[in-house]
C-alpha cells in the first residue's frame, strides 16, 4: 500500500508539472495563435484540446507504471527521462501540427470574408504574392482583401482553381491591403439590422452584439465569414469597413 501511495504521489507531482506545461502552451495556442473568434472557427481548441489531453493523461500515467524507489536510483532517473521525452515529444508534435494548420489571414473575397489557413496556402505560390504580402504571421491573423480580376480568363482560371479546392482568398499572386479594398466592402455589406429579421430567435444576441461595438445601430453592416469548420458574420462599420466584431451565425 506504501509503495502505491509513493506512486501516486510520484505521478501527481507529474501532473502538476504537466499541467503547468499544457497551461502556458494553451496561451500561446489560443492568444496568439488562434485569438478569437478563430479558436471556434478554425478548429484549434478540439486539436489543441486532443493533444493537451492526451500528452497531460500520459506521462503521469507512465510514471505511476514505472516508478519504483526499490529500483536503483540511475535507473529510476534514466526511466523518468524517457518518460519526459516521449511526453515532450508528443507535446511538440502536437503544438507543431496546430501551429501548420493556424490561421494566418483575414481575407476579403469579393462578398463575404474568408478565414485563411497556413495550410491552405501552397508554398510555391508565396513568391507571387505583392511586396510586404508575401509573409504567414506567426502572431495572429493579418487583415487583407483579394484584388478585383484583371480580365475575363484570370476571373475563369480563379473559379476553375476554387472548385479543385484552392479558394482564390488562399492564392497570394491576389493580396492585396485590406485599406485598399474599403469601398468594396462597404458597398457588398449588408445592414446589420436585417439579421434580426432572418433570426428572430436570436435577436437578443444580435442587438447585443451591436451594442458592443459602441457604434450606432444604423451604421453596423455585416458580411458572413467562411471558415474551416463554420459560417460566421462579420459586424462591420458600414462607413470605415472597420470589423466590430463576430456572431456564430451563418448569413447565406
Amino acid at each position: 500500500m506504501k509503495e502505491w501511495t509513493v506512486r501516486l504521489r510520484a505521478a501527481a507531482i507529474h501532473l502538476g508539472i504537466s499541467i503547468i506545461i499544457a497551461s502556458a502552451a494553451a496561451w500561446l495556442v489560443f492568444a496568439v495563435w488562434y485569438p478569437y473568434p478563430y479558436r471556434e472557427i478554425s478548429g484549434g481548441r478540439e486539436l489543441f484540446t486532443l493533444v493537451v489531453t492526451v500528452d497531460v493523461i500520459l506521462g503521469p500515467l507512465m510514471t505511476l507504471i514505472i516508478f519504483n524507489r526499490a529500483k536503483p536510483r540511475r535507473e529510476l532517473v534514466r526511466d523518468l527521462t524517457v518518460v519526459v521525452l516521449i511526453q515532450l515529444a508528443g507535446l511538440g508534435y502536437g503544438l507543431w501540427s496546430v501551429y501548420a494548420a493556424r490561421p494566418v489571414h483575414l481575407v476579403f473575397e469579393f462578398d463575404r470574408f474568408r478565414a485563411v489557413h497556413a495550410v491552405d496556402v501552397p508554398d510555391e505560390l508565396l513568391p507571387q504574392a505583392p511586396a510586404g504580402l508575401g509573409d504567414l504571421p506567426r502572431t495572429g491573423p493579418t487583415l487583407l482583401a483579394v484584388r478585383p480580376f484583371t480580365n475575363q480568363q484570370e476571373r475563369a482560371d480563379a473559379t476553375v482553381a476554387a472548385l479543385q479546392g484552392l479558394q482564390v482568398g488562399a492564392r497570394p499572386e491576389f493580396w492585396q491591403p485590406y485599406e485598399a479594398a474599403i469601398d468594396r466592402v462597404v458597398a457588398a455589406a449588408r445592414p446589420a439590422g436585417a439579421l434580426k429579421e432572418r433570426f428572430p430567435q436570436h435577436a437578443n444576441d444580435i442587438t447585443a452584439a451591436m451594442t458592443a461595438t459602441g457604434v450606432p445601430a444604423e451604421q453596423i453592416a455585416y458580411l458572413p465569414l467562411v471558415a474551416r469548420r463554420s459560417v460566421w458574420t462579420v459586424l462591420l462599420n458600414s462607413k470605415t469597413g472597420q470589423i466590430l466584431g463576430y456572431l456564430p451565425l451563418d448569413p447565406f
